[in-house]
């Protein structure tokens, strides 16, 4: 889930400001010119101010309010480590001006205005009766592309988009198979006199960009959220789910990443409340009549995996966001072996977005990444600057063989072959008499690791058939001879191998 430092903490920093009542107690809105808006509720007891928190993880912020000044701190939960929030403010009667600074030293600066509860915290809208959301017949194998959270967050714009739907093609990244450019937090602004949800300065004609990326061979996603707001305060669907679906439709676009985001402030973490509210979506979207990918974005809550298909999604997130670095990846990634007899066609676990070629970790480890993703039959979209990427990156991110992996039309999840402290060999059945073989290394330090050619289960040297093996990071053959194979595994590493039982051919 994202929370954006941005604006959670500016939106409740943002609120302490004083007022002509001289009490900040009760409800506000932080708004960030092309920014997005928050909504929050104060508390204040003599000089002390503090924000009170209305459903879901997110920022608690306190502080004073003296002599016309505001000061609050917060921190902000987020994927590697909290972070620590300051923001003031000035300001008289009911709209006042805050000035804020993330700890990742971004400006976060706009208006303050009180406002009624009903607009700040809307009243709970009636969800559909459950039911079994028909199959839309879209991404039999997982889904692949490029979105621009990991990398830019909400700072990017339309010209952003459509370099990234350039460099895609200019990279032949199309021509492996990746072909969503998916617009995620930070396109959105109000809603218009009429009701219809608008993009924001930054960008202006959100349909004239779905033509340019679909003039690229590609599709194109758009972001959203069950909530009022998405997580970073542009506007959510709550109460407009028809309405924005069609607007979708209208403008062309191919993929909805729904974002539970505010939806924690409407409705309880529960099977019902989770289901109903993505089915919600989905009908409106079935009944647009334009085949749109769903991607459920609600971190794992209420088992998603045991219900997602019913509610119309194709693929839905497993977990909470994923940072570019190594302890985050291993711990999600590893963490799916748990729950890999839930997909299938048409309906994936989501363990979050590629960090490759975003610099936190190394070759290695983003090479455990990708092969961990590809083991799993994970949505494969890239995160990264496309526009600068280096060899290396390219050479992770488009290896033809690796993402034959995961996009195997043979649908079975990988298993435990050995596992022994930080080794461990997962093996993946695929089309062709054929199996994945993958050794991770989760360790600080080299290591051996080995497995028995009959654990694969091929029928080695029956029927007439002998059993084939390629590395496909090196793109080398493998001798198999003996009963076993074992290879030097770099610390954080990983090789795999693509193992065949072929039959003898005789001349």
């Amino acid at each position: 889930m994202k929370v954006s430092i941005k604006l959670s903490a500016a939106l409740l920093v943002v609120s302490a400001l004083g007022y002509a009542q001289n009490t900040l107690t009760g409800y506000w809105k932080f708004n960030v010119p092309n920014g997005g808006v928050r909504y929050l509720e104060l508390k204040q007891d003599g000089e002390t101010v503090t924000s009170i928190p209305h459903g879901g993880p997110g920022v608690t912020l306190t502080g004073t309010l003296h002599a016309g000044k505001l000061h609050l701190e917060g921190t902000v939960p987020r994927p590697g480590g909290n972070r620590t929030v300051l923001f003031d403010g000035t300001g008289s009667g009911d709209k006042f001006t805050v000035n804020g600074t993330t700890s990742n030293g971004e400006q976060a600066d706009g208006t303050l205005e009180r406002v009624s509860r009903d607009e700040a915290f809307p009243a709970r809208l009636p969800l559909p009766d459950l039911r079994d959301v028909p199959d839309n017949g879209l991404v039999r194998t997982p889904p692949m592309g490029w979105n621009s959270w990991n990398k830019f967050h909400d700072h990017f714009d339309d010209a952003t988009v459509r370099t990234m739907a350039d460099a895609l093609v200019a990279s032949g990244m199309n021509k492996v198979g990746y072909t969503y450019i998916i617009v995620d937090e930070g396109w959105s602004s109000y809603r218009d006199v009429h009701g219809k949800i608008t993009g924001n300065a930054r960008f202006p004609d959100m349909k004239a960009l779905a033509d340019y990326v679909h003039s690229k061979g590609l599709k194109i996603g758009i972001y959203s959220s069950p909530g009022p707001q998405v997580c970073g305060g542009y506007q959510g669907s709550y109460g407009h789910e028809e309405e924005d679906a069609q607007t979708f439709a209208d403008w062309g676009y191919d993929y909805l990443k729904y974002d539970w985001c505010s939806a924690f402030g409407i409705y309880q973490p529960t099977r019902a409340d989770l289901q109903g509210a993505y089915q919600k979506m989905a009908e409106a979207l079935e009944k647009t009549g334009r085949p749109m990918v769903f991607s459920a974005c609600e971190y794992g809550l209420g088992d998603v995996w045991t219900w997602g298909a019913k509610a119309g999604a194709n693929l839905w997130r497993t977990t909470f966001d994923i940072a570019d670095n190594w302890e985050s990846m291993d711990r999600i990634g590893f963490a799916q072996l748990d729950i890999t007899q839930f997909p299938q066609p048409g309906h994936w676990n989501d363990p979050d977005m590629l960090e490759v070629g975003n610099g936190g970790m190394t070759a290695e480890e983003y090479r455990t990444h990708m092969t961990l993703w590809a083991l799993l039959r994970a949505p494969l979209i890239a995160g990264n600057d496309l526009r600068s990427m280096s060899d290396e990156t390219k050479s992770i991110l488009m290896n033809p063989d690796v993402i034959a992996i995961d996009q195997d039309p043979y649908a079975k999840p990988p298993r435990i072959l050995s596992a022994e402290g930080k080794s461990e060999v997962l093996v993946r059945p695929l089309a062709g008499d054929s199996v994945a073989v993958a050794l991770f290394n989760r360790g600080p330090e080299p290591a051996e690791i080995g497995f028995r050619w009959d654990s694969l289960q091929l029928g080695a040297n029956l029927g007439g058939k002998s059993l084939q093996a390629r590395d496909l990071w090196t793109h080398a053959d493998v001798p198999v001879s003996g009963d076993s194979f074992t290879a030097t595994v770099p610390k954080r590493g990983v090789v795999l191998l693509r193992v065949t039982a072929s039959s003898f051919r005789f001349r």
